[in-house]
């Protein structure tokens, strides 16, 4: 799927096919997705450069690690706007990563039903 979120055929190589690896891996993001994501958006709503820096380069390598290129990217993106202090472009780059990473949650729910283990 070239529109994909998450390439899951490069995380099952990743795991060496280790289909309990990847639930395990998909459950852990998927837990901690929610209060990682308010605590970024409160960080953009009150402009704290550092912590956003700090929060999007967490969610960089984690994306990184699940295959996710675009939310990966987005995350990158919102990191160095952060990091140089581009304030204004910090709600565009916000919202573009929050889309990404919602597209790529929704389809780990998809996948973790595929990796659930036997």
């Amino acid at each position: 799927m070239s529109n994909s979120a998450i390439n899951f055929q490069e995380l099952l190589d990743r795991v060496d096919n280790d289909r309990q690896l990847l639930y395990e891996l998909f459950s852990i993001f998927k837990d901690e997705f929610p209060g990682n994501l308010a605590r970024l958006r409160d960080a953009v709503t009150r402009g704290e450069l550092k912590e956003i820096a700090k929060l999007s380069h967490t969610f960089k390598g984690t994306l990184g690690n699940l295959a996710a290129a675009q939310a990966m990217n987005s995350a990158a993106h919102l990191e160095q706007a952060a990091r140089i202090g581009q304030a204004a472009q910090l709600s565009a780059a916000f919202a573009d990563f929050e889309r990404d990473a919602n597209s790529t949650l929704t389809e780990l729910e998809t996948y973790m039903a595929e990796a659930r283990p036997a």
